[in-house]
């Protein structure tokens, strides 16, 4: 099974209403999507993290339920649920305006963790807003660091600049998750933000030299490339006719941890001796799981029969 750590929230995404514009509210959040991604991909998943009891938190309970996400992790408070809008901008990347003051996500504690995983729990992952705003932040760092070389760590910081206050202080604290973690999974937006001005090649391959197995780049159009211990490999992308491209890198996030567990590689071993070839087809996997994304509105990736197999 893998744990998926973090905020579920709900995305309103622009939608035609009444012949003027409006937005439609659609179950969100990056650790959200990557774990329903999951259950519709038939691999053994659970949500830890925090809803609100309101109507958007049932709703959220809903949608992960309804994708066959195991809710035994999840906490419930009376704290409303946060919500994000979405702004297409014509540049590739949505722009996202967050309302989420003392919201039900961020107010996960550590008393709300679990004392120790069971054995079936192969990896944990987490990123995002949830690894920023406290205290959700600190509660889920702190999981992260004690879980460390007890089962796989994922990582995707999925950046959102307005959120930080301090970006020397915010790259510091990615840069000690980053040494915790097995596999990290990043934009080109992400990096060319945290770096700016340094090679995307450079700063992932200093990342690995932290720890990771595995640092995997998304690069929109161009598809994608990952540095394993055998050096760079590259996948396509996979062209589609693009709605949106909200949870696209969610949805490549959940593929490549997909194709990682079926192919018996989701372990902190096995992924330091990943042949390249093997790399490259999870890579492959991943940019697939992500188009059928981007081909409909919001954060809705494909169920496992819609791919066919590995």
């Amino acid at each position: 099974m893998i744990v998926v750590c973090g905020e579920a929230l709900v995305d309103f995404t622009p939608a035609r209403c009444a012949g003027g514009p409006g937005y439609v509210p659609r179950a969100g959040g990056s650790p959200c999507n990557v774990a329903v991604a999951l259950g519709r991909l038939e691999v053994p998943a659970a949500f830890l993290g925090r809803l609100s009891t309101d109507a958007f938190g049932r709703l959220l309970r809903g949608h992960l339920a309804a994708s066959g996400v195991d809710l035994r992790y999840v906490r419930e408070g009376p704290e409303p649920t946060a919500l994000a809008f979405v702004h297409a901008t014509g540049a590739g990347e949505p722009e996202f305006a967050f309302y989420g003051t003392g919201s039900a996500d961020r107010m996960l504690r550590p008393e709300d963790l679990p004392a120790a995983f069971p054995s079936e729990v192969s990896a944990l992952h987490f990123g995002s807003l949830s690894l920023v705003l406290e205290p959700a932040a600190s509660t889920l760092g702190g999981l992260l660091r004690r879980e460390h070389g007890e089962r796989v760590i994922c990582l995707d910081p999925n950046v959102r600049p307005s959120l930080i206050d301090d970006r020397d202080a915010y790259r510091r604290e990615l840069e000690d998750w980053i040494r915790h973690a097995d596999v990290v999974k990043v934009s080109r937006a992400d990096l060319s933000w945290l770096y700016p001005g340094d090679p995307i090649d450079v700063v992932a391959a200093r990342w690995q030299e932290r720890g990771p197995a595995i640092v995997a780049v998304t690069l929109g159009a161009r598809g994608a490339r990952a540095r394993g211990l055998g050096g760079w490999v590259d996948a396509p992308s996979v062209s589609v006719r693009v709605r949106d491209t909200v949870g696209a890198g969610d949805a490549f996030t959940a593929g490549l941890l997909a194709h990682l567990y079926r192919t018996g590689r989701l372990a902190r071993d096995a992924l330091r001796r990943l042949p390249a070839d093997d790399l490259a087809r999870a890579l492959g996997y991943a940019n697939r799981v992500a188009a059928f994304t981007c081909a409909r509105a919001g954060a809705d990736p494909p169920r496992r029969g819609e791919l066919g197999d590995i």
